[in-house]
């Protein structure tokens, strides 16, 4: 995922601090310690989010999480209330990591009325406003992200993108951030708050970083990346990038932050690898993006055993009670495929003249390698009007060079709506084909049942008592 790496430009809201500011002018002021790193102006009441776990043959059975806003989207202050980075960190509050840690304080979040974000038991919705926000899952404590392990499983989730236009782009993704959210001497907030973000461009606006705080502004946070989804209305794409030679989170600084990751990744974007009328508005497409959908994504490993090598990342969709398989890619030169491989990937930097840094820095092995020790997962909207988003949705480079056009969108869609949308709902993990098809002989349905209601094909979802439907 290409993203901008400045607090300003993360956010998105030049006033975001008079706002704040504007809307805890009646709160009370709570006396803080001098080596206090939690806000007491807002109470951060985590929005609750169910999720499920499942197993082939005994169906899902239901988790207890909660989301949390991402730090940098939170107010930093001091006891007083002053802020500790309107734009950067203030040098006389903040002189060096230790002394601002020890003197700022990460406040509780407003999360439906300033950042649009809401839960309804297992949907989590966010309304852009004036800048968007990002979110990341919390487990049953409310102190540690859930840590997701997902080789030889599948990732499944429902999303609602019919209000997301061109420009925007809904994501859930996977970053190898630490589970605690990088606790230490200097930041004491840790999950709890959002800390510890990392991603495969090595942002440098990340306001605390493996625990320390980026006083400077000058370190990068890297991890390897896995993009499930990255999309709007109008197009989608599924993209991994790993980070050679590296294990979680990891810290950079100026010009030793570049080639540490790969920032492309090997991307499969139906629109430009395959078709252009597969994913999209209206019945004209295969999957029709003003309709909620189920997402699938499987992690194959070569030995069929979570300890095996990553070997392919596929895909498919669920609309209408019909399971849809990836566009086939019929791109000249590429073999015909519908999933994300080394040699789909390979091929794919040949024809399109694509970068070798998703295999120079070891390509689909080293993100299983990630995967395997676990992954935080991470959902956000955001935007980019100024054209950046071509990357996902318009067109990347010359006009007329093979695969340079990634989407339908042009400068002229970029428009600002403060209403766009996203709904992410009903996240699943668990083994191959336990997510969102039963197997033949399988449980499909009956009260109080929690798994698939889909039965594989030929099967059909067959009625025997209010308690027990059966795939036969």
């Amino acid at each position: 995922m290409r993203r901008i790496k400045t607090l300003h430009d993360l956010c998105r809201q030049p006033s975001l601090v008079t706002t704040m500011l504007s809307i805890l002018a009646g709160s009370l002021l709570a006396s803080l310690a001098a080596a206090q790193q939690i806000g007491t102006f807002t109470p951060e009441v985590h929005p609750p989010i169910t999720y499920q776990t499942c197993e082939a043959w005994k169906g899902c059975t239901t988790q207890q999480g909660s989301v949390t806003l991402d730090a940098n989207y939170r107010w930093l202050h001091t006891a007083s209330g002053q802020t500790c980075n309107p734009s950067g960190f203030n040098k006389t509050l903040c002189p060096d990591a230790t002394t601002c840690g020890e003197t700022c304080a990460l406040d509780g979040a407003d999360y439906a009325g300033t950042y649009g974000v809401t839960t309804n038991g297992s949907a989590v919705d966010i309304v852009f406003g004036s800048g968007g926000a990002r979110i990341y899952l919390l487990d049953d404590t409310g102190k540690n992200y859930v840590n997701f392990k997902v080789m030889n499983q599948e990732f499944t989730f429902d999303i609602d993108v019919s209000n997301v236009p061109c420009a925007y782009n809904g994501a859930l993704y996977f970053s190898e951030m630490p589970v605690d959210g990088g606790l230490s001497a200097t930041n004491a907030a840790g999950a709890a708050y959002g800390t510890g973000y990392c991603d495969s461009q090595c942002p440098t606006g990340i306001n605390f970083i493996n625990g320390t705080t980026n006083v400077n502004g000058s370190l990068g946070s890297c991890c390897n990346e896995m993009d499930i989804w990255e999309a709007n209305s109008l197009d989608t794409q599924l993209t991994p990038h790993p980070c050679n030679l590296t294990t979680g989170d990891f810290v950079c600084e100026g010009a030793s932050c570049d080639n540490l990751c790969d920032p492309s990744g090997c991307e499969f974007n139906p629109f430009r690898v395959s078709s252009q009328s597969f994913y999209g508005r209206g019945s004209s497409n295969v999957v029709d993006t003003t309709k909620v959908m189920t997402v699938v994504t499987q992690f194959i490993t070569d030995n069929g055993a979570a300890d095996g090598t990553l070997s392919a990342i596929k895909r498919f969709y669920v609309q209408d009670g019909k399971v849809i398989p990836n566009s086939v890619v019929t791109l000249a030169g590429l073999p015909e495929v519908n999933d994300i491989t080394s040699d789909y990937c390979t091929a794919k930097m040949t024809v399109l003249d694509d970068s070798t840094a998703f295999n120079v820095h070891g390509g689909l092995a080293q993100m299983g390698e990630s995967l395997a020790r676990g992954a935080v997962l991470v959902m956000s909207l955001w935007d980019d009007l100024a054209g950046d988003m071509s990357w996902l949705d318009g067109l990347e480079g010359t006009a007329g060079q093979p695969g340079t056009l990634r989407g339908p969108c042009t400068p002229a869609n970029a428009t600002s709506d403060p209403s766009t949308s996203v709904t992410f709902s009903n996240i699943r993990v668990g083994d191959l084909n336990s997510t969102f098809t039963q197997v033949k002989f399988g449980q499909c349905g009956g009260q109080f049942y929690t798994g698939p209601t889909l039965c594989a094909d030929p099967s059909t979802c067959v009625f025997s008592n209010p308690y027990y439907s059966q795939c036969l």
